[in-house]
């Protein structure tokens, strides 16, 4: 069984992130969403692992061949123990491809045998990402067409409170 991971903090999951998984889902025959945990030393985030995972959970319910799943440790590890083919990325613009591209290449070095595909979300979703999004949620502004409407929820219970 060909099987992929889509790794990322998600917080929270874009309609961008729901476009690739969606696609990418399209392509293997099990697509594993890692949720991961951040030290809060490193990146502090908005929405705890539970909550982030809760919201992929339901976002995604409709797409039978998907797991959600909590990432501890390095993604190779994780790779290869789920016997996973290939790490999905997202791009969404030329400034995130020289992270990407990094880290595709170290991957591939600790971990021959998983390849690195990139995936760009389509046209109208290349200008969302989950700080935008934050940020506007945090001022007020309506985030209805950036995320699904779980997130919507989410997103006003963290800013009205």
């Amino acid at each position: 069984m060909r099987v992929a991971v889509y790794p990322g903090s998600f917080d929270p999951v874009t309609n961008g992130h729901l476009d690739v998984i969606q696609r990418a889902g399209t392509l293997f025959e099990e697509l594993i969403i890692a949720v991961a945990f951040n030290d809060q030393k490193h990146k502090s985030t908005l929405f705890s692992i539970d909550e982030r995972i809760a919201l992929l959970q339901e976002t995604c319910a409709h797409i039978p061949t998907l797991r959600v799943v909590r990432l501890n440790g390095l993604l190779v590890d994780f790779a290869k123990q789920e016997k996973v083919v290939a790490i999905v990325r997202g791009l969404r613009a030329i400034s995130d491809f020289e992270f990407e591209f990094q880290m595709a290449l170290m991957n591939r070095k600790m971990e021959p045998t998983v390849e690195t595909i990139f995936m760009m979300p389509k046209e109208e979703f290349t200008y969302i990402s989950s700080r935008i999004v934050k940020e506007i949620a945090r001022l007020g502004g309506n985030v209805q067409s950036f995320v699904p409407d779980c997130v919507v929820r989410a997103l006003a219970k963290k800013f009205l409170n």
